[in-house]
């Protein structure tokens, strides 16, 4: 799993906000926190919203509830200190201390996290706008059992978050008002947030990645979504399907 934030704007940049004018606290930057899984090109979870602690702490705990609390073969991100608290408050579990046989009060329990987690960041030096070195630091796990975590991986073999960035240019040619220089960008700030549900959640159903296509004949392919080939469902969802599936689907009696 890779974690990363996208930024964008919405009816002008941060650096004509006013904070002590109401009006601008749903204007300015509008960063797309997102938890992607590289191997089926999937969107688990998006929080959009200001880059901030919180939010990176409910995108973590979203994607825990998403995936039912499983532990990941390995989890990535940038070196934004917000993840290394969000991931331990999400996946941390309270164990009780063994007794010491001394007289006294009993030690209070302590949160730990499971052996079988493992967290790895990547720092990138950037001369002139441009990447010249690129250094990766475990911070839960160990050095062997991320190197062993990636030695299974079937679609990378060192630490990144290529996957995810790669996605970020996906998402801002769907979505227009992402662009980085555009006059298209959002006027409003809860059209903005529902126009990124729609953009990065339809992906998952309706758009066919050409990395995922499958071969059945001699240059004959079959169009694969990150949805099919995460096994949620066996074919390309047009928009119109995907905009009116039932979010709750009621049981019917008998």
């Amino acid at each position: 799993m890779q974690f990363d934030e996208k930024w964008s704007f919405v009816a002008k940049k941060e650096k004509h906000c006013d904070p002590d004018r109401p009006g601008d606290r749903q204007q300015g930057d509008n960063w797309d926190h997102v938890a992607f899984d590289p191997e089926h090109r999937l969107v688990v979870s998006v929080v959009p919203g200001k880059r901030t602690e919180d939010k990176t702490h409910q995108l973590v705990q979203d994607f825990r509830q998403r995936t039912g609390g499983r532990l990941m073969n390995l989890m990535t991100s940038d070196e934004y200190s917000a993840y290394k608290t969000a991931i331990f408050g999400a996946y941390a579990v309270t164990r009780e201390q063994p007794r010491t046989g001394r007289p006294g009060r009993p030690r209070k329990p302590k949160k730990v996290l499971p052996k079988r987690l493992k967290y790895a960041t990547v720092h990138k030096e950037r001369e002139n706008g441009r990447v010249v070195k690129v250094t990766t630091r475990v911070v839960f796990g160990t050095v062997t059992a991320v190197v062993t975590a990636l030695a299974v991986s079937l679609v990378s073999k060192v630490v990144n978050t290529v996957f995810v960035e790669r996605h970020n240019g996906s998402d801002r040619n769907r979505n227009r008002r992402k662009v980085r220089k555009t006059c298209c960008f959002s006027k409003d700030w809860q059209v903005h947030e529902a126009m990124t549900y729609f953009t990065m959640y339809s992906y998952n159903f309706c758009w066919a990645v050409r990395t995922l296509r499958k071969e059945v004949g001699p240059k004959q392919y079959e169009p694969q979504t990150p949805a099919m080939v995460a096994g949620l469902t066996d074919h390309v969802w047009t928009i119109q399907e995907w905009a009116t599936f039932p979010a709750i689907r009621q049981k019917r009696d008998g």
